[in-house]
């Protein structure tokens, strides 16, 4: 069953849809918190985005480049801008349908039957290139974490740290096996680079609100 998640301010016309798209056969979700669309995405993992542009906090154009930089998962825009520039936009931040209000709820489910056609007959798996624990997300593609909203870049060194601790969420690693993956020949290494990393990273993680998000587990290695 695909799934799908709507973007949309508008309660009735969000519960419109939903109802619309249940009735289809699919199932879908409405986000409620518009500071965590990407979190809410990368949880639902959906098949494809219904994208209203008028939204609290950020607009649609805003979440559509987030979404575009994890995913290729078709995006449809849902708006009442009816301006030639707004749907030029739309596209160029990787829009791939556009539908302005008000809209005849048919001619919504035809596109969205249309598009997934379209794009599953040539992917049949468009996972994100992301790992996430506890409201974090690590970019596999740009060596950034996202939380809350807040973003910041790592060191190559910081990122596959951090890469081999989610991997690995709630077991333990060895100091050893983060310095084979650190470096080829461990002998070239002073484990108080190791130190230093790992004080670097935490500190990053604490910038963007995660204090204590990995854990020191004396003479074993560390945890998150």
């Amino acid at each position: 069953m695909f799934k799908i998640l709507v973007v949309e301010d508008d309660e009735i016309i969000g519960e419109e849809i939903i109802t619309a798209l249940k009735k289809q056969g699919y199932e879908s979700k409405k986000i409620e918190d518009f500071n965590m669309v990407i979190e809410e995405f990368i949880k639902y993992k959906p098949d494809l985005v219904l994208m209203d542009i008028n939204l609290p906090v950020y607009d649609g154009f805003y979440w559509c480049g987030k979404i575009r930089m994890l995913s290729k998962v078709p995006i449809i825009f849902i708006s009442s801008r009816t301006e030639e520039m707004d749907i030029i936009i739309a596209t160029n931040m990787g829009g791939d349908d556009y539908l302005t209000k008000p809209f005849s709820i048919n001619i919504l489910l035809t596109k969205v039957n249309a598009l997934l056609r379209r794009t599953y007959a040539y992917f049949n798996d468009l996972e994100s290139d992301v790992i996430t624990h506890k409201g974090l997300i690590l970019n596999l593609k740009d060596d950034t974490i996202m939380y809350n909203g807040k973003s910041l870049q790592l060191t190559r060194n910081e990122f596959k740290i951090l890469h081999i601790l989610m991997k690995n969420k709630g077991s333990i690693v060895s100091r050893d096996r983060i310095i084979r993956s650190l470096w080829q020949d461990e002998s070239f290494v002073d484990d108080n680079t190791l130190t230093v990393n790992i004080t670097r990273l935490r500190k990053k993680l604490k910038d963007i609100g995660l204090e204590n998000y990995i854990q020191t587990q004396k003479s074993m290695g560390y945890i998150v």
